[in-house]
């Protein structure tokens, strides 16, 4: 039988990364997104043996750092000046050119409205399915597609209304 340490791990080392790209993209600086994380696993390993399915666990963990990460706002009133944008890539590895585009996207997105931009993240960073989206929302299944066509249009129409500023025009 596999002890509660090595489930725990197993679940730390394959998640941890999906996990921390998920909290940044939540609160946007990268010490309270490895708290959050930190915070995530800990409440994780007190109630690991409530985990009965082992697929269920990233969505498990997904809906605990949400959850960790609403309490932050009800032990702490922020000021926006915490929230200033820092890179949780390596710059170094991408070209300039990449950079203004993945800073673009994330600007795009940061602005669509939290029913929109919400599942886009978990689908794209967290690798969801509609589906688990779904569960993880507390939403139905159509309501979450819905939403995720409503975002990509929205960013497909950002993308078409300002290509000039993007490095695309070339006229």
């Amino acid at each position: 039988m596999i002890t509660k340490q090595v489930r725990y791990e197993a679940l730390v080392k394959a998640l941890h990364g999906d996990l921390y790209r998920y909290a940044y993209w939540l609160c946007h600086e990268k010490q309270v997104a490895e708290d959050l994380v930190q915070e995530t696993f800990l409440r994780a390993w007190r109630a690991l043996d409530s985990l009965k399915d082992e697929k269920a666990a990233k969505s498990w963990l997904i809906t605990i750092l949400r959850r960790e990460n609403a309490r932050r706002f009800e032990r702490k009133r922020f000021d926006m000046g915490e929230f200033d944008e820092a890179s949780i890539t390596d710059n170094q590895s991408l070209s300039n050119e990449q950079n203004i585009e993945n800073s673009w996207l994330r600007e795009k997105i940061a602005q669509l409205p939290a029913e929109y931009s919400e599942p886009l993240v978990l689908q794209v960073l967290g690798g969801f399915s509609g589906e688990d989206i779904a569960s993880i929302l507390n939403l139905n299944k159509n309501t979450v597609m819905t939403r995720l066509f409503r975002a990509r249009n929205q960013l497909k129409e950002a993308l078409e209304a300002e290509p000039e500023q993007r490095g695309l025009y070339n006229g």
